[in-house]
């Protein structure tokens, strides 16, 4: 490929040398340093004029670095003169941050997705944000990826004729209801409200979970309280064996632990979009790679293809 430069942040490089080894061009270095005060400066290290620049980037912890790590590399792009520059996002992690349910509180999804539009970002790649409303926040064109496929892929290989996909609330129920159709299976969901950020109540599951195989899919884990909550829920119902799958694993304050100790979990799936240490990882945890349909649809999108095509 030709006229393409790709660059990382520190977010995941692992991810990012991936997907360049699809896509079969290099990966530029960018040197980041830092500043007496604290201030931040990054170089792309590879000529961007007239190119078509893609920035690598998922916004994980520390997420406030890597947010202005990100806007400074959009920026260094635009100032060397980039022909396009493409924002491949595998996790927004501000996504959640979606609507304004208390008094006086900032919708963090809109903000950050104006600062990147206003640092430079002619377009955004992402992986499954939080809910649909958030790709309208992007004001530039936005090609909105989801692991369904990756996932399925992975479920697929096993005997499902008692299996069930259960989604944690009715808000991703709509894509548990794909996913369940990808893999022929019925969908249930829990009927679930929210107090705080790790305070939540599932009131009851709605659809038949009784003495079958669950497979739980939400889009993503972080402190685990949705999941484990939905689990206990599921247990009194007499469910078989519980799978937990998702596409962003931040499994945060110990929480893959957590997970992987709760009685009739035989495995959590998720995917790369998000780094997991090795020191982090238990026997139960199987990661699938997003790295060939990121760079499937880099490819696409640098060729002037269709995406859309890819979920057909």
């Amino acid at each position: 490929m030709r006229d393409i430069a790709v660059f990382s942040g520190t977010a995941h490089p692992d991810l990012a040398a991936e997907i360049c080894a699809h896509l079969d061009v290099p990966l530029h270095p960018v040197r980041v340093s830092r500043f007496a005060n604290d201030c931040l400066e990054v170089q792309l290290q590879a000529n961007c004029r007239e190119r078509d620049v893609f920035l690598i980037q998922p916004l994980v912890p520390p997420v406030q670095e890597h947010l202005v790590e990100l806007l400074l590399m959009i920026d260094a792009a635009r100032g060397a003169s980039a022909g396009r520059i493409t924002v491949v996002l595998p996790h927004y992690a501000y996504a959640r941050s979606d609507k304004k349910d208390a008094p006086r509180i900032s919708i963090g999804g809109r903000l950050v997705a104006d600062l990147l539009t206003s640092a430079g970002a002619h377009r955004v790649l992402a992986m499954t944000l939080h809910s649909p409303q958030v790709h309208g926040f992007f004001s530039v064109p936005v090609d909105h990826l989801h692991a369904l496929r990756e996932l399925a892929a992975h479920f697929k290989g096993r005997d499902l004729s008692n299996t069930v996909v259960v989604s944690p609330d009715l808000g991703n129920a709509k894509e548990a209801a794909a996913f369940a159709r990808m893999l022929g299976t019925p969908v249930a969901a829990g009927a679930k409200q929210r107090y705080s950020d790790d305070r939540v109540q599932i009131s009851t599951i709605i659809g038949d979970v009784a003495d079958r195989d669950v497979i739980v899919l939400d889009d993503e884990i972080a402190k685990g309280s949705t999941v484990i909550e939905l689990m206990s829920h599921l247990r009194e119902r007499q469910v078989r064996s519980i799978r937990l799958a998702c596409t962003h694993g931040l499994f945060s304050s110990g929480a893959l632990k957590r997970l992987s100790e709760q009685d009739g979990v035989l495995e959590i799936v998720c995917t790369n979009t998000v780094p997991i240490p090795e020191e982090k990882r238990v026997p139960k945890l199987e990661v699938l790679s997003v790295a060939p349909a990121l760079a499937e649809a880099m490819r696409r999108i640098h060729n002037g293809e269709s995406v859309s095509a890819l979920f057909g």
